[in-house]
């Protein structure tokens, strides 16, 4: 595994992408063209006239500096770089551990004592010292080898060791959206790990998205295909926090423009709370506090009603569904098909540690394969009529890929998540003829479809060669 930011100004391969939900496109040799900052500037075909020179004008640049075209293998093709929209970075460490425990016990015992680790004491290293700074960015690292080239973080609690999970990213290219969790309330929370005071976690938050917006502007400054870094407001869910720090976050929120990320309708439990204390849905909750708008990204939404789905509509807020945590802590299927129907925003998320796996892959998969079992339904011994969701809930792997890409894409305000002119180049190069990895189904299948089905289902890390954000390549594997 190696890490570099070598930059190309045109590429000339085969790229699979989602311009639309529902269907795909294979530019079958496009080559596309770049501008100084990363972003596609000309997409040109073979059957256009003008192909045969413009590639001649890209190879003759390529011959007078070293590096500026791309040119993918035989079997070699280009897929959008993933955009996950749900990751809690303290929690990698415990990735895969605990699962079957409830989930009282997974965040007392596990996740709470391991995210309080993250703190750095007034005047400690900023760095993170041996334990914040190599956990983060191995963590991000490890999201690069997968394909994922913009995720959006929960830090942890505490300011400055969330700074240092914002800097690993802007270290390693990632575009990345990041948080400084709000957990203030001490009644639903540990003594060992919660904010002072609703007054102190917004003080917090204010010094957090200074110091990102900062971190931000230099690295910009500093590289044009700098691919991103913004500060999100973060208050854990509903359940952690008091009223006051709900009502500040979305004050500074609008203030500032700022990212918003939460929990929404998770779990029974969590969608109960905001109706004990608030005599609202969850939604309505948040909505009430300024939390739900364009650039707002909630977690799961799994116990979502059809008029909560409506504040999410009319708000412009996106739903991150996370297919692997919920079946863990969901308690339920989030019926995908639906919501999208009723149009909301949605993308896909892996939420580490509730979910297990850092690759959007597994949870491309997931996705299709719960929106199955929530139409068909699960106990043998109800009748079929009876068994599943009572409505078409299935979506395809084509569908999930676009959540996955463009959706989350749709849900950060980005353009990212295909390849069309005026988008940022974020692309993972998959190797489909890798030794015990091979992907081409021995000349079998051969289609279009077939051929990013067997990707989209079979891939695993070996086949990702490289992953390109905003132009700049900043994977490699050996």
């Amino acid at each position: 595994m190696t890490t570099t930011t070598a930059a190309a100004h045109a590429i000339r391969g085969t790229f699979f992408h989602t311009p639309e939900y529902g269907s795909f496109e294979m530019l079958e040799q496009a080559l596309i063209e770049l501008d100084g900052h990363g972003a596609i500037e000309r997409i040109t075909l073979p059957a256009d006239p003008a192909y045969p020179e413009r590639l001649r004008a890209v190879r003759e640049a390529d011959e007078r500096e070293h590096g500026y075209l791309l040119e993918l293998d035989e079997h070699e093709v280009a897929l959008p770089g993933f955009v996950d929209l749900h990751v809690h970075a303290p929690q990698w460490p415990q990735a895969g551990i605990a699962l079957d425990e409830p989930l009282e016990v997974w965040l007392n015992e596990r996740t709470f004592p391991l995210e309080a680790r993250f703190g750095i004491p007034e005047g400690g290293d900023p760095t993170g010292g041996d334990f914040a700074q190599p956990i983060y960015l191995d963590l991000v690292g490890t999201l690069l080898s997968r394909g994922t080239t913009t995720c959006v973080y929960f830090g942890s609690a505490d300011r400055r060791s969330s700074e240092v999970l914002a800097q690993s990213c802007a270290q390693l290219n990632q575009r990345a959206v990041v948080g400084k969790v709000v957990m203030d309330d001490p009644a639903a929370n540990p003594a060992f790990y919660r904010d002072a005071s609703p007054e102190q976690a917004l003080a917090d938050t204010e010094d957090f998205i200074a110091a990102v917006e900062r971190h931000a502007a230099r690295s910009a400054a500093n590289d044009p295909r700098f691919p991103g870094l913004f500060p999100a407001v973060t208050p854990r869910f509903i359940p952690s926090c008091t009223e006051a720090a709900l009502r500040g976050l979305g004050e500074i929120a609008r203030a500032h423009d700022a990212y918003v990320q939460s929990h929404c309708d998770e779990s029974q439990w969590q969608s109960g709370v905001a109706r004990e204390r608030f005599g609202t849905s969850d939604a309505e909750a948040l909505a009430d506090f300024g939390l739900l708008k364009r650039k707002t990204i909630m977690a799961h939404g799994t116990f979502l009603l059809d008029g909560e789905a409506e504040i999410f509509r009319a708000t412009g807020a996106a739903l991150a569904h996370c297919p692997i945590s919920n079946a863990y802590f969901g308690n339920a299927v989030c019926p995908v098909r639906r919501i999208h129907g009723q149009g909301v925003t949605i993308g896909l998320g892996t939420d580490i540690s509730g979910g297990f796996s850092p690759s959007l892959y597994d949870n491309i998969r997931m996705a299709v394969m719960a929106s199955r079992i929530l139409e068909d339904g699960v106990d043998a011994r109800v009748p079929s009529e009876r068994r599943g969701a009572g409505e078409p809930s299935r979506i395809s792997a084509v569908e999930a890929l676009y959540l996955a890409t463009k959706g989350g894409g749709e849900a950060l305000d980005l353009p990212i998540g295909s390849f069309e002119v005026g988008r940022a180049l974020d692309m993972q190069v998959i190797d489909l003829k890798r030794p015990f990895a091979d992907l081409t189904g021995n000349g079998v299948f051969t289609s279009p479809a077939d051929q990013l089905e067997r990707i989209l289902y079979l891939a695993t890390p070996e086949n990702i060669r490289t992953v390109w954000v905003q132009g700049q390549q900043v994977f490699a594997r050996g």
